[in-house]
């Protein structure tokens, strides 16, 4: 990578939508959103026939804002595959076979292949993950539920709620870990910063 500036495709894959960025260093060139109509998804029968369209309107949306193909990494959000800790991973052949293959699909498993389907065009470009959504650093009594025989899983949008912690310490003047925080979805409160409990309450 550059070791004056960083070029940087960011991709957010949803359900509607793709949401997608480009930073030079921290600097941002580009936000956007590229919406979907549900017509044009009711095409598809999965989130992997949408791969092709996905990446297609993303390389038009970034040629009509005048960026140019040239990225040191491409991240996208990660994807349903097996616990995990937080973090940045590096798109490997096991995450996408996992994603594509995984008992649990979600649109957010085509991130990752859209990231190393497009750092493949490009020369020494890192294809990257961040906090995916199966993310597990729960305390171990919060993998515990009604009944002995079950286990509570960790699935939350750790990708947002771990952003938004950190711009909530950042506000605050603390650091991340030592912060706590509380909502109707999720809780974080403990020395470590581990995520507590990551489930909706009703």
């Amino acid at each position: 990578m550059s070791s004056t500036l960083r070029k940087i495709l960011v991709i957010n894959p949803g359900s509607t939508s793709t949401k997608v960025a480009v930073y030079h260093d921290e600097r941002p060139l580009l936000v956007k959103t590229i919406h979907y109509s549900a017509d044009e998804l009711a095409q598809f029968p999965d989130s992997f026939a949408q791969l092709p369209t996905r990446r297609e309107r993303l390389l038009e949306t970034l040629a009509a804002e005048g960026i140019p193909f040239d990225f040191d990494a491409i991240i996208a959000r990660g994807g349903l595959t097996h616990p995990i800790p937080a973090g940045v991973y590096a798109v490997n052949d096991t995450m996408l076979r996992d994603t594509r293959h995984g008992e649990r699909q979600h649109v957010c498993n085509i991130g990752c292949h859209i990231a190393a389907a497009l750092a493949r065009q490009l020369p020494a470009c890192l294809a990257l993950v961040a906090d995916p959504e199966i993310v597990d650093e729960m305390l171990p009594e919060a993998h515990l539920c009604g009944r002995p025989e079950m286990r509570r899983a960790s699935v939350w949008h750790a990708l947002n709620q771990r952003a938004t912690a950190r711009r909530h310490a950042k506000i605050q003047g603390c650091a991340t870990k030592t912060s706590t925080s509380s909502s109707p979805t999720w809780a974080a409160a403990s020395p470590s910063g581990r995520i507590v409990m990551a489930s909706a309450s009703k």
